[in-house]
């Protein structure tokens, strides 16, 4: 499956140090994203998730920066904290992407990374995030 880099990825991979520019793509093998024919992480991982993309669909930059404001907004501790995530936690379709296992805390399970850019604006929008808000560069 083809990925890109969304977000620079500089630190430690399974092939050593690395310094990845955003907009480089990679491929992912067997639960493995190789840049370079050098193996990189884990698919399901948490360098993956805040770094890598997939784009198959053409879409990785904007799926990637989605999820990446998806994350921010939800963070920011401001007056509408706690509407944000109530509306979160109420939409059957945000349901769909939380961890099972943690029934009283919400992670994003690997399926919010991988969602289709339709489900990802859906999200953005339910918590306030504007279509100026995501920036493709």
């Amino acid at each position: 499956m083809d990925y890109i880099i969304h977000t620079r990825f500089k630190g430690r991979a399974l092939c050593g140090e690395v310094n990845l520019p955003a907009l480089t793509p990679c491929e992912e093998i067997n639960g493995c994203i190789f840049c370079d024919g050098k193996p990189i992480c884990y698919s399901e991982s948490h360098i993956a998730h805040q770094h890598f993309s997939r784009n198959n669909d053409g879409n990785g930059l904007l799926r990637g920066k989605l999820t990446q404001v998806i994350q921010k907004t939800l963070s920011t501790r401001d007056k509408r904290y706690q509407k944000r995530w109530d509306k979160v936690w109420k939409d059957p379709i945000c349901q769909l992407y939380k961890r099972k296992e943690h029934a009283d805390h919400w992670l994003w399970n690997h399926e919010f990374f991988q969602a289709d850019i339709t489900t990802l604006e859906h999200i953005a929008s339910i918590i306030g995030v504007r279509k100026g808000d995501i920036q493709c560069t």
